[in-house]
Order: C-alpha cells, then structure tokens, then sequence
C-alpha cells in the first residue's frame, strides 16, 4: 500500500498526509492518515474511501504553497488550540515504527 497520499480537498486546510497504520477490524479495513506538516491533522479512514472515492491521489501531488496549505488550516489552529488527540500509537508494523 502506498503510504504517501495527496488529499483531492483540503482536511483543516491541508492536503499531504502519511499513512502511518493499517488495522483490520471486523473484516474491514482502515488507515490512520497523519497530515505530513502537522500531526494534530489526523484521520481515519476506510479502503474504500482511500481508494475508490476519487478524494485521494496516491503520492504526494507537487502542488503550489496556497494550494497546499490553506487559509483553513490558519483558522483550524487559531480554534482548536489543544485540542484534538494527544499522541498517535504506531503499530509494530508501521513503516513509520522506529522502535
């Protein structure tokens, strides 16, 4: 599976995101996709969402800066200011597991 992801719509004002773990739950599957600038931009995700909804593109899609980051995500992190999740728990088998 692919692991970098470029969103089609911005998600709080960004747009490339790491798929950093796979689960399996009840014969489905979901990704939990983590912006690449800011880890408070998180996600999860379906396989059919990443794959058949047309809202993501595989790799990171060379975009311009106002394309990319976004008036939104200013307005995201001037609202939420603290909020959101703590920390994100990486499965054994992330790529992204250094441990």
């Amino acid at each position: 599976m692919e692991n970098y992801w470029t969103s089609n719509k911005t998600i709080n004002g960004l747009r490339h995101f790491v798929l950093v773990n796979e689960t399996k739950e009840k014969r489905n599957i979901s990704f939990l996709m983590v912006s690449v600038l800011d880890s408070e931009i998180n996600l999860k995700t379906t396989y059919d969402e990443l794959i058949n909804s047309g809202n993501w593109q595989k790799g990171w899609v060379n975009l311009s800066k106002h394309q990319s980051i976004t008036e939104e995500y200013a307005n995201f992190k001037s609202t939420n200011k603290g909020e959101g999740i703590d920390e994100i728990f990486i499965n054994d088998n992330s790529l992204f597991n250094i441990s």
